[in-house]
């Protein structure tokens, strides 16, 4: 399906000026052709055949009243809240969840609010429509030993094993997301520092200190690198620019690849299958709350804009607690 000059130039706001990733462009991409899909349903238009989708600036000149009746591009700048409505009530038929259903929502509340601002639509459609509540889910984090379990898999004897157990290493000792991880060059490793400059959602950067069990298995996966010409005949894991984690052909790692050795490693030591990369980052940040770490300190190194994010993890820590005292303390629980 094709997509809309006004969807397309959302999609370059989000990435251009809002410095959103192309993964979440994507999404957003996503979530908007399926709202054209229903309305290209409902008004029995074929977008192909629209003539608004060769000309962005037709949708320009809406306040004038130059779009033609009939056409997608109709359909959406005048939009309404009843037509919203009607659309929500579409995708509540689908049994997506409540998280789901609440993106949906909120990639419509930014492009109402952006096509508004820049005068695309004479009102915003979203105003009266309220995003669902959803029942707060604590995020996952697994137990100091299981960690340990899951950084000893990788055999560090060969490269790749020795990429993998410094990749994972470097998750959890750091709290990084995947895709910061994979993003991360040469260059941003600070040996004599020990920390890792780390490029963050909103191309915000952060400096974050790197353990020192972490900067040795870097260290190991360079030594063993540099000496198999097999994956890296020019050193490339050593220049300015080039990423630090390679794949077996000297190239930059996706964030898929690395949730694929991720599940490797699991299966081979019998842990929950469904842990992720991002699983590693929770524990991160519930073990320096688990320990006695302040909230702002961990906020910051987790790179959080709001520190309300952070505090999620406060309560999964109070549910540790309270999980540990109902179990010790001989009047917790009445008898």
């Amino acid at each position: 399906m094709s997509t809309l000059p006004l969807i397309s130039a959302f999609l370059s706001y989000l990435t251009d000026e809002r410095h959103f990733s192309p993964y979440t462009a994507r999404c957003y991409g996503a979530d908007l052709r399926q709202y054209l899909d229903f309305l290209c349903d409902e008004l029995d238009i074929k977008l192909a055949d629209d003539p608004e989708q060769q000309a962005f600036e037709a949708v320009r000149d809406h306040v004038a009243g130059k779009i033609g009746p009939g056409t997608i591009t109709h359909a959406v700048v005048n939009a309404g809240t009843e037509d919203i409505r009607a659309y929500l009530e579409h995708l509540g038929e689908q049994s997506y969840s409540p998280a789901t259903m609440a993106r949906k929502i909120a990639t419509l509340r930014s492009f109402f609010k952006w096509a508004n601002k820049r005068g695309y639509t004479a009102t915003n459609p979203m105003t009266m429509i309220r995003t669902p509540r959803q029942a707060k889910r604590l995020p996952k984090a697994i137990t100091v030993e299981q960690i340990e379990q899951l950084l000893a898999a990788p055999d560090d004897g060969e490269v790749l094993g020795a990429r993998d157990r410094a990749m994972l290493e470097t998750l959890y000792s750091t709290g990084i997301r995947v895709s910061e991880l994979v993003d991360l060059n040469s260059d941003d490793l600070d040996e004599p520092g020990e920390a890792l400059r780390v490029k963050g959602k909103g191309k915000k950067e952060r400096v974050v200190p790197l353990g020192s069990h972490a900067l040795a298995s870097i260290r190991r996966y360079r030594e063993v690198l540099a000496g198999d010409q097999r994956f890296n005949p020019n050193n490339i894991a050593f220049q300015p620019g080039k990423p630090l984690f390679i794949n077996k052909h000297g190239g930059r790692l996706s964030s898929r690849s690395v949730r694929r050795k991720l599940d490797k490693y699991l299966r081979q030591c019998g842990l929950d299958p469904t842990i992720s990369p991002h699983t590693l980052r929770h524990s991160f940040a519930t073990h320096l709350l688990d320990n006695g770490a302040d909230l702002r300190s961990v906020q910051e190194l987790l790179g959080h804009q709001s520190l309300s994010t952070t505090q999620t993890y406060t309560h999964l820590t109070t549910a540790r607690l309270r999980n540990a005292y109902d179990q010790a303390h001989p009047r917790a629980e009445a008898g």
